[in-house]
């Protein structure tokens, strides 16, 4: 769990309710931990940096627009409202960053959570800003996420999610529901818990990007993986049923289940029990060696070996 909602959540289990009034002193923290590595910025910019803090009352669709530039990470939790970090970002060549820091505004009310500042000439080349968002969320939430560049994370949390982003990444675990995410230049990486999917099931893809799904020993499921320009290596047997072309497989996890998608556009799939790669093709196939993941488990974060030399992939090879 993020060390910055820690106080929240011990508070949430003892019953103790932390006053709207205590977050809104907070606000404007420039010594907040979020803001460590900003400080150590670039050398040619200066920046500033602040985070901002909400609590808002539930509602029935959480909806998040990060744009521009911001990441927007989502934790679920045991309690009732919603909790908000908002890490607003200035930079600046030429001037003070500090100076417009009051134009930008984080707007909370209304059908989204989102930020309005400085635009046109007033930002380009020498000056910027940017908000992202860090949220705790009940178990049970609908999700609505964008951003234009900036990664989106989703940790703890069942309910109807659709989330994209245009140059960013996508990490995703211990979701359950109907879940559909898509990426244009960014990774994607899914743990995935339990026996089965709990829900309608998961849809993810991106065009230019890795892939990993991290999957328990077991696990039911209908799996579909698929790519336009790359191949299949699939290293233990499994039954085949459907159709099968050179860009897309689909077959039965231990039975079948809900349906697990997930689909590259430039990328070759590698599939192994414990661990599905699919990785962004640059010259070649690139190959990956995993362990098999044991049940019971400790979910720990998969780390790629060493990537050979490429190699000429071959359509389908199953061992």
């Amino acid at each position: 769990m993020n060390r910055r909602f820690g106080l929240l959540v011990a508070a949430a289990a003892w019953g103790v309710t932390v006053p709207t009034s205590a977050w809104a002193q907070q606000r404007g923290d420039q010594d907040h931990e979020w803001c460590e590595d900003v400080r150590r910025g670039d050398r040619d910019r200066e920046r500033y940096c602040e985070v901002r803090e909400f609590t808002l009352d539930a509602r029935s669709l959480i909806a998040v627009d990060a744009g521009p530039n911001g990441g927007i990470t989502v934790e679920g939790w045991n309690g009732s409202n919603i909790r908000v970090l908002a890490r607003v970002q200035t930079w600046s060549r030429r001037g003070d960053p500090e100076d417009f820091l009051g134009d930008i505004e984080v707007i909370t009310t209304g059908r989204e959570i989102r930020s309005e500042g400085p635009r046109g000439r007033d930002i380009g080349r020498n000056n910027g800003w940017s908000v992202s968002y860090e949220l705790m969320v009940p178990f049970e939430s609908d999700l609505s996420l964008e951003s234009t560049n900036g990664g989106i994370s989703i940790t703890d949390v069942t309910g109807s999610m659709d989330f994209r982003t245009t140059n960013g990444g996508i990490n995703l675990a211990g979701l359950a529901g109907d879940v559909r995410g898509r990426t244009t230049n960014g990774s994607i990486r899914v743990d995935l818990e339990g026996a089965e999917w709990d829900g309608t099931g998961l849809d993810v893809q991106t065009t230019n990007g890795t892939v990993t799904l991290d999957i328990p020993e077991g696990f039911q499921a209908d799996l579909e993986i698929g790519t336009t320009n790359g191949g299949f290596h699939i290293d233990f047997p499994i039954t085949l049923q459907g159709r099968i072309n050179r860009r897309r497989i689909r077959t039965e996890l231990n039975g079948g289940g809900a349906l697990i998608k997930a689909i590259t556009t430039n990328g070759v799939v590698r599939f192994l029990r414990g661990l599905i790669w699919v990785l962004f093709v640059g010259g070649g196939l690139w190959g990956v060696s995993v362990t098999q993941r044991p049940t019971p488990y400790t979910l720990q974060p998969a780390v790629p070996p060493s990537i050979p030399a490429p190699q000429t992939p071959d359509f389908l090879h199953t061992t």
